[in-house]
C-alpha cells in the first residue's frame, strides 16, 4: 500500500516490520518472557488508551478498561494470532468499553418512592460486621504476602484519591503502560491467595 494511503507516511515495508516485531513479542511473551511482555505493553499501550478515550470514558473507567484488556491478553495470549494482536486489542478494548457503558446505563425505574422499603435484604445480616472484619483481616494478610513493590503500587492506587499514574511511575520506576498490567497481576495473585 502506498504511503499516502496509510495516512501516516509509513511505507508498507515499515508496517510489515512493525507487525513482525509485534508478532515476535507476542510469541516470546506467550513463552513467558517478561521483557517481551513489557515491550508488548509499551508498544500497544497508546493504542488501547486511544480506543478507551474515543468512548469518552472517565479516566478511572478508561484505566480500568485498559487493565482488563491487558489481563484478557495475558489470559488468551497463546490463542491470539501474533500478527493480528493489534486488531485483537482494538476489538477487545471496544467490547470492554461497551460493557462499561452498558453497566453505567442500568437504571431501576419505580413509580412509588416507598417501593424500596419492602425490598428484602435492605437490612444488614446480624453477622455482617463480623464477616466484614474477618474478610478485612484476610485481605490484609494477603496484601502483606505480596512483594513490597506490589504493596506500594496497590497502596498508591487504593489511596483516596488514587495517585496519578505519572506519580506512581516516577516513585516506583515503572513505565506508565506497565502499571495497569502489574496491577492486574497483583489483583490476580490476591484473588488466588484469598481463594486458598
Amino acid at each position: 500500500m502506498p504511503s499516502h494511503l496509510t495516512g501516516r507516511g509509513v511505507t508498507e515495508d515499515q508496517e510489515a516490520a512493525a507487525r513482525s516485531e509485534a508478532a515476535t513479542l507476542v510469541i516470546q511473551a506467550a513463552a513467558g518472557d517478561q521483557e517481551a511482555w513489557s515491550r508488548l505493553v509499551d508498544h500497544y499501550a497508546r493504542l488501547v488508551w486511544a480506543v478507551t478515550r474515543s468512548f469518552r470514558l472517565t479516566d478511572s473507567d478508561a484505566s480500568d478498561v485498559s487493565q482488563v484488556v491487558w489481563l484478557r491478553l495475558l489470559e488468551h495470549i497463546d490463542r491470539v494470532d501474533p500478527v493480528r494482536v493489534g486488531a485483537w486489542l482494538v476489538v477487545t478494548t471496544r467490547r470492554e468499553c461497551l460493557r462499561v457503558l452498558a453497566f453505567r446505563k442500568r437504571v431501576l425505574l419505580t413509580y412509588e418512592p416507598d417501593d424500596f422499603a419492602a425490598v428484602a435484604g435492605n437490612e444488614p445480616e446480624l453477622d455482617a460486621d463480623m464477616l466484614a472484619d474477618e474478610r478485612a483481616v484476610d485481605v490484609r494478610r494477603a496484601l502483606e504476602s505480596l512483594p513490597d513493590r506490589w504493596q506500594q503500587l496497590l497502596g498508591m492506587l487504593m489511596a483516596d484519591p488514587p495517585a496519578p499514574y505519572a506519580e506512581i511511575s516516577e516513585k516506583l520506576g515503572v513505565p506508565i503502560g506497565s502499571i495497569g498490567p502489574i496491577r492486574g497481576r497483583c489483583l490476580e495473585k490476591l484473588r488466588l491467595l484469598l481463594a486458598s
